[in-house]
């Protein structure tokens, strides 16, 4: 997206990380027999393994949210403001057209596309869109309005919304409902996963932590800014969390052990994302960035490879993904007249599918050392080529 020399390492390690983590998610929704009837947090039928395979894949989303408005900052030192607000707004409109027609199919491999999902994509189009519009003010209003959305959304939780009408389905896709299923007629459904305006405040104040990586920052001062915001972020989880009053509309509880009672602590909510929530995982992305600053080992060049093409990375792993799940859904003895399940929003992957937690692993860890030399082919070719597609993908 942006021109090597503009290229930060810390950032696009961490961008590689949360790839990396994330296509673990997507293989379990589309492997793990019991990801369509169990949920991997509920404290009663959950294991830790199967826990924490799901609770590690909660960085992903909000790490990323926060580095694309890094980088939308680091691409405004080369841009004016102008230039700035029409580049994120056109890229935000290509991410929510690319969230309903590319990604949805990736998803559901349907052609009618009787369900439309708005996903991580859809969040950070919307997002982008948002910034476009406010990059032409001063970044005092960005980061009032960031902290606005980021600190405060949860206020929601103590308000009661619209049962019905236009004002429940708006506020459903942009703040405050966990997951929105919308009829849109004719037996199609839009299901809002990602509600806009909470992670659009991760956004802002991603765009605002960009400041410290312009050509004129000084190094050693953001690592310190790093670090103490990280720090600071992870004392007020464990405080408010602790605390179990705001922040989260699922307070924790004492289960059967300790150790359960630790797995209650750490599951905040993504749907929407509370404010415990995304602190629980910036907090750690923020130590991170502070610590990589310099890193240049084997592993941290592998993960540069998927952090500097995430979303041909991203489009790509699902495919795949559903590729090989339709392969198995016929090797495993389903038949034709099981391809839809009106229980599971994805063709190809009934209820009843699926293998052990370990299969999941070892499909995951093949999936990205399968996606390692597209990744670094299409990054060379990024680096080498000025093709105005480019800044888009």
């Amino acid at each position: 997206m942006y021109p090597n020399k503009l290229r930060i390492h810390s950032v696009d390690i961490l961008r590689g990380v949360v790839m990396i983590i994330m296509a673990l998610d997507h293989v379990r929704d589309f492997f793990h027999a019991q990801a369509m009837v169990q949920d991997p947090t509920d404290m009663a039928t959950t294991t830790p393994v199967v826990f924490f395979t799901r609770w590690i894949t909660h960085f992903c989303a909000p790490v990323f949210v926060f580095l694309s408005g890094i980088s939308a900052c680091i691409a405004g030192e080369r841009k004016t403001k102008k230039e700035l607000s029409n580049f994120l707004i056109k890229r935000g409109l290509w991410l929510v057209l690319a969230e309903i027609v590319v990604i949805t199919f990736a998803l559901s491999f349907d052609p009618l596309y009787n369900i439309i999902f708005l996903q991580v994509i859809w969040a950070i189009g919307f997002s982008m869109i948002i910034l476009g519009l406010m990059v032409r003010t001063r970044v005092s209003v960005i980061i009032a309005l960031g902290c606005l959305l980021f600190f405060g959304h949860n206020i929601f939780d103590y308000i009661r919304l619209p049962d019905v009408g236009i004002g429940n389905h708006l506020l459903k896709i942009f703040i405050a409902d966990p997951r929105a299923f919308i009829p849109l007629g004719a037996g199609r459904l839009l299901i809002t996963f990602y509600t806009a305006l909470p992670w659009t405040g991760v956004m802002l104040l991603g765009y605002a932590f960009g400041y410290l990586y312009h050509s004129t920052a000084d190094v050693g001062k953001r690592k310190k800014i790093l670090f103490n915001t990280g720090i600071t972020l992870i004392a007020l989880f464990i405080i408010l969390r602790f605390i179990n009053s705001y922040g989260d509309p699922s307070p924790w509880s004492h289960q059967k052990n300790a150790l359960y009672t630790f797995l209650s602590f750490l599951n905040t909510t993504k749907y929407p994302p509370s404010l415990l929530y995304c602190v629980m995982t910036l907090g750690p992305a923020l130590l991170f960035l502070s610590l990589t600053e310099n890193a240049n080992g084997k592993l941290s060049k592998i993960c540069m490879v998927y952090g500097r093409v995430p979303f041909f990375y991203y489009v790509l792993h699902f495919y795949i993904l559903h590729t090989l799940c339709m392969i198995l859904f016929f090797a495993t003895g389903y038949t034709a007249d099981q391809i839809r399940d009106p229980n599971v929003p994805f063709l190809f992957r009934p209820a009843t599918f699926g293998f052990d937690l370990w299969i999941v692993y070892v499909i995951w860890f093949l999936l990205v050392a399968a996606l390692y030399k597209p990744c670094k082919w299409f990054g060379k070719y990024k680096a080498a080529h000025r093709q105005w597609w480019l800044s888009y993908v």
